[in-house]
């Protein structure tokens, strides 16, 4: 019995190491909505970090976060730090780091805890028509062997967060 405990552990721990050898090391997921709303609206909408207190599923996850801002929001160089006890918070800082006007806004993550990293998080709107919006929310990273073994289900875990996040925005924007 112990033997046999002796052979499969190492297996067990073996295998996703390997797997994880094959595993590429970015991920890139994207979701999108339509919002029956201008373009400008949606647009002036997102492009204020604060404002994900009201639909970002992952800022919701803990609203007793602290929070700090610094500079401008809606500007470029505007960081939203977020610093929590929660482990799905965890801690890090968002920073708008481009702004396309009208179209386009690249926010950087920079996360501290539960896991480290960097994340890049493309926000598009794009008018479908007059009082349509299509909304595109993406997010691309890497993650160093073995912990890149985790980009084999990023899409199907963080895409479900991109969906609420952007069916939160969806129900605030035309509910206003």
């Amino acid at each position: 019995m112990i033997v046999n405990i002796l052979i499969v552990l190492p297996i067990l721990i073996a295998i996703p190491l390997i797997v994880a050898l094959f595993t590429k090391k970015e991920y890139a997921i994207e979701r999108e909505i339509i919002i029956n709303k201008p373009k400008q609206d949606v647009f002036e909408y997102i492009r204020f970090l604060k404002y994900q207190d009201n639909y970002s599923k992952w800022v919701m996850t803990d609203p007793a976060m602290k929070k700090e801002f610094i500079g401008t929001d809606g500007t470029l160089g505007f960081v939203y730090k977020w610093d929590s006890k929660n482990k799905n918070a965890g801690k890090g800082e968002q920073e708008i780091k481009k702004i396309n006007e009208g179209e386009r806004m690249d926010i950087e993550v920079r996360f501290e805890k539960t896991f480290e990293g960097i994340a890049e998080i493309p926000i598009m709107t794009k008018s479908i028509s007059a009082n349509q919006t299509k909304v595109k929310w993406g997010m691309m990273g890497k993650n160093k062997y073995p912990m890149n073994l985790m980009n084999l289900f990023i899409d199907k875990m963080l895409g479900k967060d991109l969906t609420t996040s952007l069916s939160n925005l969806k129900n605030i924007l035309e509910n206003n």
